[in-house]
């Protein structure tokens, strides 16, 4: 069977191997693309990360749906979160390096210090259109990593409530995401 535009994402649900290669052949560009501009200080790490996207392409293919829009939009954003992931990784090894590491060799403090400030920048991004209480809810979830109990504790807030709450803001975050994805402006409404 001849893998194309028309067929390449049924096969890649059912794991044939050959859209899997078709991705790679038509859409490897653009991961690439992605992955350089949000790791570009992390070169050796680009192409581990290139290596992941495709895993995991591989790995959730049956989560994409046509209805919501484009398996370029979709692609898109798992390469940019795992790009993300990636920095955030990066960023959790070098916090762990000795403080004598870190004052001999004073371009990789300044090189942590830029890599933190631009997680930072895009994680504000990504947050702005969520009102002031749900934006402290997915600080506390997904950048201190606390738990969802202790979450609930710190807030005065039901566990149900606050998954109510993460769950509409995924998906505003995500309209938004494709909304900029598309070339129109942040839509917050």
């Amino acid at each position: 069977m001849k893998i194309d535009e028309s067929n390449f994402i049924p096969q890649l649900k059912k794991h044939n191997e050959k859209a899997l290669e078709y991705v790679v052949d038509q859409y490897g560009s653009l991961i690439k693309t992605i992955v350089r501009r949000h790791l570009s200080g992390l070169k050796e790490h680009q192409e581990e990360c290139m290596n992941d996207v495709f895993l995991a392409v591989w790995d959730h293919s049956s989560s994409f749906d046509e209805t919501k829009g484009s398996f370029q939009k979709w692609l898109a954003g798992v390469t940019k979160y795992k790009a993300i992931d990636y920095k955030r990784k990066y960023l959790n090894q070098q916090r762990e390096t000795s403080w004598e590491e870190m004052i001999e060799t004073g371009q990789e403090m300044r090189e942590l210090e830029a890599l933190e400030e631009e997680i930072s920048l895009e994680t504000r991004q990504l947050l702005e259109c969520l009102r002031e209480e749900d934006r402290e809810l997915f600080l506390q979830l997904f950048v201190e990593e606390l738990e969802t109990d202790q979450v609930a504790q710190n807030t005065g807030l039901k566990k149900e409530i606050i998954y109510n709450r993460v769950s509409r803001g995924k998906k505003k975050i995500r309209k938004l995401f494709g909304n900029m994805q598309n070339g129109k402006g942040a839509d917050c409404s």
